[in-house]
């Protein structure tokens, strides 16, 4: 569970980025802001994005823009 509370740390801290992604037309986000989105939609909570205040279409736009996680940055939860 620590990557995903870091992952949400990360998110936080590149919120300017996709503020900028979403209304000034900015087509870049940065890698560490990405690794935070997959973390969050793939391996973490799904619908943590949309709590944050996002809509179910902009999630889909940043997962589709940042892509899938390789397979090598999989978190394993044990249970």
């Amino acid at each position: 569970m620590p990557v995903c509370w870091n992952a949400l740390f990360e998110l936080k801290s590149c919120t300017n980025e996709i503020i900028l992604f979403f209304f000034n037309g900015e087509s870049y986000l940065g890698k560490d802001c990405c690794r935070a989105i997959r973390t969050i939609t793939y391996n973490c909570w799904p619908s943590m994005l949309s709590s944050v205040g996002f809509t179910a279409e902009e999630v889909d736009i940043l997962r589709g823009y940042c892509g899938t996680p390789s397979p090598e940055s999989a978190v394993e939860f044990n249970v």
